[in-house]
């Protein structure tokens, strides 16, 4: 059964003419493009992907069904959802709902039979835009209109509206660290977005994790003992995140620090680099990043719309550089692009990579960084 009649519009006044299927109405966000062949769910339910109007790039999505076992938050988080076809059926044992009802379900508007591999070119081409699905506005002129009426992702502080309210303890969602590895240390998370396969690796590698909201002071982690610091993933632009700099600054140098995407990021800027907004960003699980030190290059998962600008700091940019807390040295570089995708300080404990080892979606060459914290946590001496 066919769905109403649905449009996307992008603010350079690209219109693409559909059918809906999830919610109907209209929504406003920023449109990019994810290039992964699975991981639909994961994609949905990342708090990453917050305003953003999300196409895929694999022109079946559905076809599997969602679960309750594998979301990476509590909710949907996309703004909109654009497929070339949404399956009209789970075909999974582990299904217990269907793409079409989970979207429903949770407000958010899709629309399929459109040219994802036209719009993804656009994308591609023109860089990510401002962009609308309606099924209520149906006119092009009308739509684009009011889309560049619209804000941008530039400048928007958006970890705040997606982080947990409360301080939990990781162990609720994932059960306790393990302790084959020896003893289990405790970390401090702050959750700008957090996924929670991370905090599933996390526990894997013998890490009782403590959650904290987005802007908790570094004082009220400072004082609880911790023998680390984990800054997450998370949307938005990460120079808005000032409270999240604040915090990495003041924690920097008192306890081993690790971050990723949005945490990887904020550290760079905590370190007194720059960041900056990309064309379009990087999005799936097939990203090629080379590992400086011993050359090997690994196949990662990715979804960021901001970078960190090698340039940010004084020297050379493609070896050690002057921090504002010693030295800086990149670690991870993407081959398609040049990218810088990790960074580690020479002078206190700190590391960050851009892309996501935890990887759901995605393949686990990349899961050793956790293990990489956890050796950096021990060397360093653990506080309780």
């Amino acid at each position: 059964m066919r769905g109403p009649a649905a449009l996307l519009a992008l603010e350079d006044g690209s219109a693409f003419r559909g059918t809906a299927f999830g919610a109907e109405g209209e929504t406003f966000g920023e449109a990019v493009f994810n290039t992964a062949m699975a991981g639909y769910q994961e994609v949905l339910t990342d708090p990453s992907y917050t305003g953003q109007i999300v196409a895929m790039t694999s022109p079946h999505q559905g076809n599997y069904g969602m679960n309750a076992a594998d979301p990476e938050s509590s909710r949907v988080h996309v703004a909109g959802f654009a497929v070339r076809e949404a399956a009209r059926r789970a075909s999974s044992w582990r299904a217990e709902a269907t793409l079409r009802d989970s979207l429903a379900a949770s407000s958010v508007v899709g629309i399929e039979e459109i040219d994802t591999r036209r719009l993804t070119l656009r994308l591609r081409d023109r860089g990510s835009m401002r962009a609308a699905i309606s099924t209520t506005d149906l006119d092009p002129r009308s739509l684009v209109e009011r889309v560049r009426q619209t804000s941008g992702m530039a400048g928007a502080d958006l970890a705040r509206a997606v982080s947990t309210t409360e301080p939990y303890e990781a162990r609720s969602l994932v059960g306790p660290a393990r302790t084959e590895a020896g003893p289990v240390f405790r970390v401090a998370a702050y959750d700008f977005g957090m996924k929670r396969t991370i905090l599933r690796r996390l526990a894997a590698t013998g890490l009782e994790t403590t959650v904290f909201p987005a802007d908790t002071p570094a004082g009220t982690v400072a004082a609880d003992g911790f023998d680390g610091v984990f800054l997450s993933n998370g949307p938005g632009d990460p120079a808005a995140t000032t409270y999240g700099v604040r915090a990495t600054r003041e924690l920097l140098g008192t306890m081993p620090v690790f971050g990723i995407c949005l945490g990887h990021q904020l550290l760079g800027l905590a370190l007194g680099g720059r960041t900056y907004k990309m064309k379009f960003g990087h999005r799936g699980v097939n990203q090629p990043v080379r590992n400086v030190r011993t050359g090997v290059v690994e196949i990662t998962s990715h979804n960021h719309g901001f970078a960190v600008d090698p340039d940010g700091w004084t020297g050379d940019p493609d070896g050690p550089t002057a921090g504002d807390f010693g030295g800086v040295e990149p670690t991870h570089r993407n081959l398609n692009d040049g990218t810088l995708e990790g960074i580690r300080c020479l002078d206190v404990p700190a590391f960050g990579v851009q892309y996501h080892p935890e990887a759901a979606p995605g393949p686990h060459d990349s899961r050793y960084l956790f293990d990489d914290f956890r050796e950096l946590i021990a060397r360093h001496g653990a506080a309780s």
